[in-house]
């Protein structure tokens, strides 16, 4: 006889939809566990539909008969919910778009820590209107590393240089030097310095080219192998990010 699986954990929740009259599936994404899906009973009431948003952050009590059943959850609110940025509509689409990449791109019941970590830090750096859009990238760049396809930005995959890192081969995700680039760099991308050191600083278009970076590895190594397009709330958080000058 299989064994009974209970947990306890801290949750981000990546999504929610309604099951049956008055409960709800939730997708979240675990400290420890990775992330899973679970019936939520009374999830369509008013005490606990706020705690279901993108982005909300709970503790959770999990339970099912075994392992491979879906199973039930309990939930509890943990920190300020998604709310405390209704006056900020970009970066609540931040949140609902990172939500969306994190539950198309990790797997089920497979613990990713760093993708908690990393989803973390994102919802923390929302309250800064001027930084999240590149820890955004960094988000997306730290999902890609969590899933093993992790960017080569240390050295020119071509010459061994360390300096004037300013490309990525489409192909295999290594940096490429100005020089060594010069004569394919129509068909590189481009590598923003901020993505290099902390202190790289931002420059108008960074974000933009950050983003077409991890979007293109997204892609073509997690959504494209599962027969997927990017997440449709990532689309529009370009669109709002470029409307907004912010890019």
């Amino acid at each position: 006889m299989r064994k009974r699986m209970e947990f306890e954990d801290d949750a981000f929740v990546l999504a929610a939809r309604a099951f049956g009259e008055t409960g709800a599936i939730a997708e979240l994404l675990t400290a420890r566990h990775g992330k899973y899906a679970a019936h939520v009973a009374g999830g369509a009431s008013r005490k606990l539909k706020p705690l279901l948003q993108a982005g909300a952050q709970v503790t959770i009590r999990y339970r099912a008969r075994v392992p491979d059943q879906l199973g039930a959850v309990t939930i509890e609110a943990a920190g300020e919910g998604p709310s405390a940025l209704f006056d900020d509509a970009l970066a609540l689409a931040g949140l609902s778009a990172a939500a969306a990449v994190a539950a198309g791109a990790l797997p089920e019941r497979e613990a990713h820590p760093g993708a908690y970590l990393a989803f973390a830090a994102l919802r923390g750096a929302l309250a800064h209107p001027d930084i999240w859009p590149a820890v955004f990238v960094r988000f997306e760049a730290g999902l890609l590393e969590e899933l093993g396809f992790g960017l080569d930005l240390s050295k020119c995959t071509v010459t061994g240089a360390v300096d004037d890192l300013i490309y990525v081969s489409p192909r295999t995700g290594r940096a490429v030097s100005r020089e060594a680039g010069e004569p394919y760099k129509d068909r590189l991308l481009a590598l923003p310095r901020f993505m290099l050191s902390a202190q790289g600083g931002l420059s108008a278009g960074d974000v933009a080219q950050g983003l077409a970076l991890t979007g293109h590895f997204l892609e073509a190594n997690i959504f494209n192998p599962l027969n997927r397009p990017l997440p449709p709330a990532r689309v529009w958080l370009l669109e709002r990010l470029a409307d907004s000058q912010r890019l």
